[in-house]
């Protein structure tokens, strides 16, 4: 007999949806079959059941700008856990005073309080050729995966053409994945340059000053220097359909490159900005067109973009209060506890994506991707029992305050959603149940990624 039995749903597996019992002994999937007996036994008929969400671009406690981000590890986890989330990774906070695995162990510290499980992608600021002892340092850490961006000059954190060169060929030679935030500066600069005061007091001017061609520049530097280094890259939070272009283009030529977007590139448009409320829609990439939603759903069932993840990156109204200039706000939305729901409801629900490709583009390739795979990400026998019944047919609109995020405005605020989450299952122990929340402060486990 079973420790745990989860009878009668409708699992998603592979490239097929099969109705069967799935058993878990203690933290692991132990089989799956008709007619399974446990010590507790869960009934999902006429549910989903799904392997637990990896959302693999969060921000908890993120400090920038003179904010820091009002979700932390306990309250960010916790949220993600209402929305079947079951992994996130986060970053370290990279500085040019420490090196990157002292930058490890100071975030380990922080994420202590999880409640679920959890990982790092290194933010690489102020390295230099000749360090390349840190990366390594870093992979013995459990750390595969290194952020770059090729914007954002004005806090430290753009990495120029040769930095990126000289890192590329290291994180090559030890086969690890250099992420990056794929925004060309200096088309930024060019274009804010020649706005006056009264396109800065545009929220709208975001859009403009922050276009397609800024992202598509970017992918292509990117994909130049991993054709030359042998290096695999990943670009993060693709918002346009010209991104989607050149990141095609890349992989038409050999060069290991993938993508990911979000919901919000996914569901908002631009014109959002034009709302009295437009200036909490601040984020970056800038928000586009319908016709790149579009750009970017045909990527996901193509296998051009293989995750949605959320760049969870939420500040209070408060904190986003308006300044005079779309220039003056701390950028990043909330989405950890709704991304599963809504892509669920505006993909599968509107024949956009099938279950097996919702299932891969918010688990199993992500896994792959960051070197989790089959830890995570799938329900297979001998991995996680991360689990997530999920009702197909619950219709509920999002609002707020009826969410657990830390945050007291959403971006999809009175969307009507169709399916929520009945339980989540971290490691096999029921933490989320009918909007109960059962997990435990400090659950969560540091998953040491191998290469």
């Amino acid at each position: 007999m079973f420790d745990l039995v989860i009878k009668n749903g409708q699992l998603v597996i592979a490239d097929q949806v099969v109705r069967a019992d799935i058993a878990v002994n203690g933290e692991i999937i132990a089989a799956i079959g008709m007619g399974l007996n446990g010590k507790e036994e869960y009934d999902a008929e006429g549910k989903l059941v799904l392997p637990g969400v990896i959302d693999a671009h969060t921000h908890m406690s993120l400090h920038v700008g003179g904010n820091t981000s009002s979700d932390d590890f306990f309250t960010g986890t916790r949220a993600a856990a209402y929305g079947g989330v079951t992994t996130i990774i986060d970053f370290t906070l990279g500085s040019p005073e420490r090196t990157i695995p002292q930058d490890i162990e100071i975030r380990l510290e922080e994420a202590v309080p999880s409640v679920i499980d959890y990982a790092f992608h290194s933010e690489v600021l102020g390295w230099k050729p000749g360090q390349e002892d840190q990366f390594l340092q870093a992979v013995e850490k459990g750390v595969t995966s290194f952020k770059f961006y090729t914007s954002y000059a004005a806090t430290g954190r753009r990495s120029e053409s040769g930095t990126l060169y000289h890192a590329f060929q290291a994180l090559a030679e030890l086969g690890a994945l250099a992420i990056i935030h794929a925004e060309d500066e200096h088309l930024i600069e060019s274009i804010v340059e020649t706005m006056g005061p009264e396109d800065k007091a545009r929220m709208s001017s975001l859009a403009y000053a922050r276009p397609p061609l800024c992202e598509g520049s970017a992918v292509d530097q990117v994909a130049f220097f991993a054709e030359q280094t042998g290096a695999r890259v990943h670009i993060v939070h693709v918002s346009s359909g010209l991104g989607v272009e050149r990141i095609q283009y890349a992989m038409e030529k050999g060069i290991q490159i993938s993508g990911e977007t979000c919901p919000q590139y996914l569901l908002l448009a631009r014109d959002v900005y034009e709302r009295e409320e437009g200036h909490l829609f601040s984020a970056s990439p800038a928000l586009r067109t319908r016709v790149d939603q579009e750009y970017l759903w045909d990527a996901l069932n193509m296998g051009i973009l293989t995750s949605v993840v959320t760049d969870h990156c939420p500040f209070t109204s408060g904190q986003k209060k308006w300044k005079g200039s779309f220039l003056d706000l701390p950028y990043g939305l909330p989405g950890v506890e709704t991304l599963l729901p809504l892509v669920y409801s505006e993909g599968v629900n509107k024949n956009r994506i099938s279950l097996p490709t919702l299932s891969k583009i918010l688990s199993e390739q992500t896994a792959r991707t960051f070197d989790l795979y089959p830890r995570k990400g799938v329900l297979m026998v001998g991995s996680d029992a991360d689990i997530v019944v999920f009702d197909p047919e619950k219709e509920w609109r999002i609002s707020a305050d009826a969410l657990h995020m830390n945050v007291d405005f959403s971006p999809y605020e009175e969307m009507k959603v169709k399916g929520s989450v009945e339980k989540t299952f971290s490691r096999g122990k029921l933490i989320i149940d009918s909007g109960s929340f059962l997990g435990e402060k400090g659950r969560g486990s540091f998953l040491k990624r191998n290469l």
